[in-house]
């Protein structure tokens, strides 16, 4: 289901071209991604800029596996800058990369380079990383949807859709199940997936 997710979006838009690394954290699929590689990314085809000056890497993907290393991550998005024209750098979930603190103050030093990235373990979900970047990133917090964003595709009556955003929250993939047990299933393997390699894994 297409979710617009405004409100982020414009805070995207009005980023663009601060000097500073836009950093999109946000509890477990909440809908980042999304707001970066569907919503941010038409928006800067629709404004005119070139496929090819958007560099877009899902580093989850395990495709991409080989760029998790800092160093082949940084020589991967350099060969792609082929002339002196601006740059957009899309990266979801850098906390896979080791040292990637490093690698993002190297894209920081880049004049016609722009970079977006995507996070949403322990550390995104504190304070480290915007620690780390203070004065240098620009911190976008994504929530799940809010009631009117969860209606605008609901089927069914407001007082239904209520009831149901009530019982299961407003995590966007919920919208897509039908049954109970599919979004109590859904809620809960999330749940534990959480509180294992985010919670445990931060707190010891």
């Amino acid at each position: 289901m297409l979710f617009e997710r405004k409100s982020y979006l414009d805070k995207l838009i009005s980023a663009d071209g601060n000097g500073m690394i836009k950093i999109i954290t946000g509890i477990r699929r909440c809908g980042k991604s999304f707001l970066l590689f569907e919503l941010f990314k038409n928006h800067l085809i629709n404004q005119g800029i070139p496929v090819d000056h958007i560099v877009s890497i899902n580093l989850e993907d395990r495709r991409n596996k080989r760029l998790r290393n800092p160093d082949s991550l940084l020589e991967y998005i350099d060969s792609q800058l082929k002339d002196h024209d601006k740059y957009y750098i899309l990266l979801d979930e850098i906390q896979l990369v080791p040292e990637f603190e490093d690698v993002l103050n190297g894209l920081l030093h880049i004049n016609n380079v722009d970079t977006y990235v995507t996070g949403s373990n322990a550390k995104f979900l504190s304070k480290d990383i915007i620690t780390e970047f203070r004065g240098r990133g620009d911190q976008i917090h994504v929530l799940p949807l809010s009631f009117s964003e969860y209606l605008s595709v609901y089927n069914g009556d407001k007082y239904s859709a209520f009831n149901e955003y009530l019982t299961y929250g407003g995590l966007p993939f919920v919208t897509s199940l039908s049954t109970h047990e599919q979004k109590t299933n859904y809620l809960t393997n999330l749940f534990e997936e959480i509180y294992n390699k985010d919670i445990i894994n931060r707190y010891n």
